[in-house]
């Protein structure tokens, strides 16, 4: 069983930074793919990014591309979304998920670990 924990999301300004962390323990971190997801209130929950398990490749939401960025580091368990010139419209719950297929995937159907999540809130 995969325990998934992110941490660093708060406020921000609009135009401002966060890092988003999402530590991985119980299972084969390296193996798997990891994704970034966001749910706003009263949308569902939506892709944001997900990188292979090697890290070689990674996808965006096109809302973000050019913002974020996702990467990780196996040797530490950790998968890490860094979000810059945040906008109103990032203001969401921000979740990390494991995908055991390894490949990385906009699916949310195809991860099978989920952490609690991180509030994003950014303010104009």
């Amino acid at each position: 069983q995969v325990q998934l924990v992110e941490s660093g999301g708060g406020l921000v300004q609009a135009g401002g930074s966060l890092r988003l962390s999402c530590a991985a323990s119980g299972g084969t971190f390296s193996i798997y793919a990891m994704g970034w997801f966001r749910q706003a209130p009263g949308k569902e929950r939506e892709f944001v990014a997900a990188i292979k398990w090697n890290g070689r490749s990674t996808y965006y939401a096109d809302s973000v591309k050019g913002r974020f960025t996702i990467s990780r580091d196996n040797a530490k368990n950790t998968v890490y979304l860094q979000m810059n010139n945040l906008q109103p419209e990032d203001t969401a719950v921000y979740y990390c998920a494991a995908d055991p297929g390894g490949w990385g995937t906009r699916d949310q159907y195809e991860y099978e670990y989920w952490g609690q999540g991180t509030q994003v809130t950014v303010s104009s």
